[in-house]
């Protein structure tokens, strides 16, 4: 794993960071990238980037996996930190992992987790789910009718856990079921559409 500052705050910037998971490799897209589909005249990691700043969250930092350096070249990420994740092709957990290591010398609390492919979930939601923050001790996930769902709020007291747990593609779902108890769920049905970009079919959600 390595990190890269591009234009960012400096450590420790905000009680809450933002972190982007943006590596995948979109295998069932064919092989393109998630993090470089067009949504909206730019590509999908910077709109997701945007969402977290504009949500309050400081520092942002932004796991690449597959076809980094042409996201670097091509997607502006200011106020970023990019972490490069090159076990990305073991699934989501390995970005998770590598994405809360980049964090471990912020001097953030908290960390709010969300998915690059996600971008019907904007700034107004990912503020709500960031607003549940009360020590580091809170667990908070956005909820869609009641159902689990991103961005998802870790207070730095959970972080070891979650990366001993974070395998595959399950990334801090076996940790939240295991604490279920202490999860706050943040209602965000009516702001956002929780849509995942997985398929050549979902590719109609892009604007």
């Amino acid at each position: 794993m390595t990190t890269e500052a591009v234009q960012g705050p400096p450590a420790g910037a905000g009680e809450v960071a933002g972190l982007l998971l943006a590596a995948g490799g979109g295998r069932r897209l064919g092989g393109r990238p998630k993090a470089l589909l067009e949504h909206r005249g730019h590509p999908l990691v910077e709109h997701a980037a945007r969402v977290l700043r504009e949500a309050g969250c400081a520092p942002v930092h932004v796991v690449l996996g597959a076809s980094r350096e042409a996201v670097r070249t091509r997607a502006p990420l200011p106020g970023c930190v990019l972490v490069d994740n090159p076990d990305w092709a073991h699934g989501m957990g390995s970005s998770l992992r590598a994405g809360l290591a980049s964090l471990r010398d912020s001097g953030a609390r908290a960390v709010l987790v969300s998915l690059v492919d996600q971008p019907g979930i904007g700034a107004v939601a990912a503020a709500r789910v960031r607003d549940a923050y009360r020590s580091p001790a809170t667990l908070a996930a956005a909820a869609y009718q009641g159902r689990r769902g991103h961005p998802v709020l870790f207070g730095r007291d959970h972080w070891a856990g979650i990366a001993e747990t974070a395998a595959g593609d399950r990334g801090a779902r076996d940790y939240l079921r295991a604490h279920a108890g202490a999860v706050t769920l943040i209602e965000c049905g009516e702001v956002a559409d929780a849509y995942d970009i997985d398929t050549a079919e979902d590719l109609i959600h892009l604007e």
